[in-house]
């Protein structure tokens, strides 16, 4: 153990609680809109590296640089899609989504933006996404916290899950206190650490190697082509970020629609630098370290290379990074997933909207706490799965269930509320049951479960009553709203 490692933890994690007491202080008198969305007052640069901390979890650190590293550029795909996805979804979905969640009654939540949207009384759309949201970001929230034990068991010797209460404990605290704010603001930071550490290790790594002694690769590693279905799978993780629920509510928190042109450009360059050098990393760590199955089966390869390479303060910084990309996630997810059940279910369907702000806030923390022992539960479970496993899971179900039907309200005019729940239900159970029946055939479940929410979506709409006057209306009003 290093001590100086320890010491570089200890005041990275007093920082971000630092952060979460300052918003507490900052905006205790605000109401849910402050709490849930930063009362749209995000700036680019902010609500752009936000966006991106909260996207990329410990699985761009360990999950998928360990996958290259283990089975070879065929996995590179993954990185392929994520950067063409999240360039499309800054590029087309941010720009509508900002607009219309403001005309549709300036909503605040991605279910109370598609019930808005169709202009609809009816409780049923917040009440399927708020169960698809509290199931999925139950396990999202279990890859992050279980990244952190993983990260303390390796560098200090602490029981790993310990170290996830621990870490549990940390994002609980500065997202209870601070919210929507609190959460953006160390998301801004962890994403600024967590860029540095993927740029800084794999280039000192690879300037440190000894290519004589490069130990021989398996035969078709650095053949990125030689699975279609590696390929189809990799490209189909890009579809995930235009159901995203944490990041696209990014979008609709910025100020203004000419900051939204800035963070998208800074958004686009940082999530492409990262995505390209967690490929890096994953392919400089195997020549640099060798193959080895603690590090492959625990998803150690930029833990192990940092620890390698660099003295005690700086690898603690650098380890930091994990710590950020655990943390940055964990806490938009669980702000996330209040959201949606304090807005979307609470206040509608048991309170009959009376509920005042001071007890929005409350039960919005309450349920961050809820999700957080859930989820903690469920990393400290040893049959829960890979760090990977899990995010891809959360991620599948995230983008078949909401990805279809959030790109059809900002494009499609004939789209209807019927088409909407159709679209969810039946993204979302295809993808699970793919997942559960299918996944021996290599191909990732988002794909089809996209596909069948895509044309439930479609086809329900058309078979079904065209939108009422006043929905064409609000569409038309979205679409040339100009600030």
């Amino acid at each position: 153990m290093r001590i100086s490692e320890v010491v570089v933890f200890i005041i990275y994690l007093a920082f971000m609680l630092g952060i979460g007491v300052w918003f507490f202080i900052k905006t205790k008198d605000g109401g849910e809109k402050t709490y849930f969305l930063g009362g749209r007052e995000m700036g680019p640069w902010v609500a752009a590296l936000s966006a991106g901390a909260s996207d990329m979890s410990a699985w761009v650190l360990m999950g998928l640089p360990t996958s290259i590293y283990a089975l070879g550029l065929g996995q590179v795909w993954i990185s392929v899609g994520l950067a063409i996805g999240y360039t499309i979804s800054w590029l087309y979905q941010a720009p509508r989504l900002r607009k219309f969640s403001i005309v549709a009654n300036d909503s605040i939540t991605i279910p109370q933006y598609l019930t808005n949207r169709f202009l609809s009384k009816s409780k049923a759309l917040q009440i399927l996404c708020a169960v698809v949201f509290l199931v999925a970001y139950t396990i999202y929230a279990a890859s992050s916290i279980k990244a952190c034990g993983t990260l303390f068991n390796t560098v200090i010797g602490m029981d790993s899950t310990a170290a996830m209460y621990l870490a549990a404990v940390i994002i609980i605290s500065y997202t209870f206190l601070g919210g929507f704010s609190a959460v953006c603001w160390t998301d801004f930071f962890q994403g600024m650490l967590i860029l540095g550490a993927m740029l800084i290790a794999p280039i000192f790594a690879a300037a440190l190697l000894d290519f004589s002694a490069v130990p021989a690769m398996p035969d078709g590693y650095w053949n990125a082509f030689s699975s279609w279905k590696d390929i189809v799978s990799g490209l189909g993780w890009g579809l995930g970020y235009f159901g995203m629920p944490h990041i696209i509510i990014r979008f609709m928190s910025l100020k203004s629609q000419k900051d939204l042109k800035k963070s998208a450009k800074i958004g686009i360059s940082w999530t492409v630098i990262i995505v390209i050098f967690a490929a890096v990393i994953g392919i400089v760590g195997r020549m640099f370290v060798g193959y080895d199955d603690n590090i492959n089966n625990n998803s150690l390869v930029f833990i192990e290379m940092v620890r390698r390479i660099f003295p005690g303060l700086i690898s603690g910084v650098l380890l930091s990074a994990v710590l950020a990309a655990s943390m940055s996630t964990a806490d938009s997810q669980l702000l996330s997933a209040a959201s949606a059940f304090a807005s979307d279910v609470y206040k509608p369907v048991f309170r009959k909207d009376k509920a005042s702000d001071k007890e929005m806030l409350w039960t919005g923390r309450m349920v961050v706490l809820v999700i957080a022992v859930l989820a903690l539960l469920l990393a400290s479970n040893p049959n829960a799965g890979s760090i990977m496993d899990l995010v891809s899971n959360a991620w599948g179900v995230f983008g078949a269930a909401f990805g279809p039907t959030i790109m059809l309200s900002l494009f499609w005019k004939r789209f209807n509320f019927k088409g909407a729940v159709a679209g969810i239900l039946a993204g979302a159970l295809v993808d699970m049951g793919w997942l559960a029946f299918l996944s021996s055939t290599g191909i990732y479940e988002i794909i089809p479960g996209f596909a069948a929410g895509l044309l439930a979506a479609v086809v329900v709409s058309l078979l079904t009553e065209e939108p009422s006057k006043n929905v064409e209306e609000l569409f038309d009003r979205a679409v040339s709203y100009e600030e």
